[in-house]
């Protein structure tokens, strides 16, 4: 199945996450018909390759999940593909989202950058209870929420053993560099990484996270998509 998102009003002319950001730096607060972080062609792509990893075994993890729009899409699919599942054995998947739903952390000095001085911390705040409200009100399931910064999870206690599908949206050097230490002892074969904000220089941490954890996994492919790191873990 190829995606086609056709039931999102994006506006393409910035960056989404500049977007939200200046809606929002009045109340230092996030309203839920803001622009997806994601845009609608990145948000196809993420879908298709999820789909690419629903028939190997382990779960799904979003870090940084936001408003959880991207999240509401993946839970929707996972529920599709159980439902439509003819084999008795088709693995069963669970959805678990992180964020620390108190805003961005602070920037360290890799993510500094001109073009980003409106992230700063505590912007993109979005509270718990509205991203499950969220998936209340689309009649889904819902997902194992953490509430946490990612360096406060523990890997063997917070994370699934297994995980077929992973989307980094931390935003940050940090995050980003801590959620890939999180997931890449869990990663089934053939399993999927992807990192957004990949050569976005407004998040100039994103891109350098990926490119020093690629320096130490040379053998992982990688592959680029929009702003999209495409992990594939053999």
């Amino acid at each position: 199945m190829i995606y086609k998102i056709t039931d999102y009003n994006y506006n393409m002319g910035k960056h989404p996450k500049t977007q939200s950001i200046k809606k929002c730096q009045s109340t230092k607060t996030a309203t839920l018909n803001e622009p997806s972080q994601v845009s609608k062609k990145e948000t196809e792509i993420l879908l298709n390759l999820l789909d690419e990893t629903l028939p190997l075994d382990g779960d799904v993890v979003e870090f940084g999940c936001y408003k959880g729009d991207t999240s509401i899409l993946f839970q929707r699919r996972l529920e599709q593909f159980a439902r439509s599942a003819s084999r008795g054995d088709a693995p069963v998947k669970q959805l678990w989202l992180y964020d620390s739903f108190a805003g961005l952390p602070a920037k360290t000095k890799e993510d500094n950058s001109v073009a980003g001085d409106q992230f700063q911390a505590g912007e993109l705040f979005v509270s718990k209870r509205e991203v499950i409200e969220k998936f209340k009100r689309s009649g889904l399931n819902l997902p194992k929420i953490k509430k946490a910064f990612f360096e406060e999870l523990d890997a063997k206690k917070d994370v699934p053993a297994k995980i077929s599908y992973a989307f980094l949206d931390g935003d940050l050097y940090e995050s980003i560099k801590t959620s890939l230490k999180l997931v890449e002892n869990c990663l089934v074969a053939n399993g999927i990484i992807v990192v957004h904000d990949y050569n976005n220089p407004e998040l100039p941490g994103s891109s350098r996270a990926v490119d020093e954890w690629l320096m130490l996994h040379p053998n992982k492919r990688l592959e680029v998509k929009e702003t999209l790191a495409i992990i594939r873990c053999a």
